[in-house]
């Protein structure tokens, strides 16, 4: 009888002990996953940072030039301000209108011949751009971390442990679909041997005719 007793002990003891290294071990892949998102975020911060430093000069070196485009001058100011507050689904909603916007003033400047010889508002152009490529391939690894961790609280047996550590689902950086078609710029009605002097037409490529 007691030899049995020892046994149950025996096992109970490796039970528990199996069940505390399973806890520790999904604890411990939470906070992997979840520090993976966080530092994939800043990589995202980093950029949306560059680009927010790199708007003011693309603004003083276009805006004598786009005297009809006031309007989407005024909203890459706003829209620069607001991106850098507010959370992840806010930030992205904020870049994604951003990229759309400063795409319009990079077609725009192709009916400004001055403009685009000024080497000033070109190495602007290709910072800016460069900088569109890193936001959109951190933003990819962002979102792949973010899938990770997000599995890992709503799969067995994370589903269990997760609302008893307080771990929560992270947001996606994404676009949404409307946002994700190129912009279209209309030149049809501008005078070509007097750029400048005509308003052109910008549209997302999707706007209706």
């Amino acid at each position: 009888m007691g030899f049995l007793f020892d046994v149950l002990i025996g096992i109970a003891a490796v039970v528990i002990l199996a069940v505390i290294i399973l806890v520790i071990s999904v604890f411990n892949g939470f906070v992997s996953k979840r520090n993976r998102v966080q530092d994939a975020w800043a990589q995202i911060d980093v950029q949306l940072k560059r680009r927010y430093d790199l708007i003011p000069n693309l603004i003083n070196a276009v805006k004598g030039y786009m005297t009809y485009e006031k309007s989407v001058l005024t909203q890459v100011t706003q829209l620069r301000t607001s991106i850098m507050n507010g959370n992840t689904a806010a930030k992205a909603d904020a870049n994604n209108q951003l990229s759309q916007a400063l795409k319009s003033i990079f077609a725009v400047a192709e009916n400004y011949p001055d403009l685009k010889a000024s080497q000033n508002f070109m190495n602007l152009q290709q910072q800016l751009m460069d900088t569109e490529d890193k936001i959109a391939f951190v933003r990819t690894s962002y979102n792949d971390y973010v899938l990770d961790y997000n599995n890992a609280l709503q799969e067995f047996p994370g589903n269990v442990f997760a609302p008893k550590f307080g771990f929560k689902k992270a947001e996606f950086f994404q676009a949404p679909e409307e946002q994700k078609e190129n912009v279209k710029v209309d030149f049809s009605d501008v005078n070509n041997t007097n750029a400048g002097k005509d308003k052109p037409s910008i549209q997302p490529k999707s706007a209706k005719k």
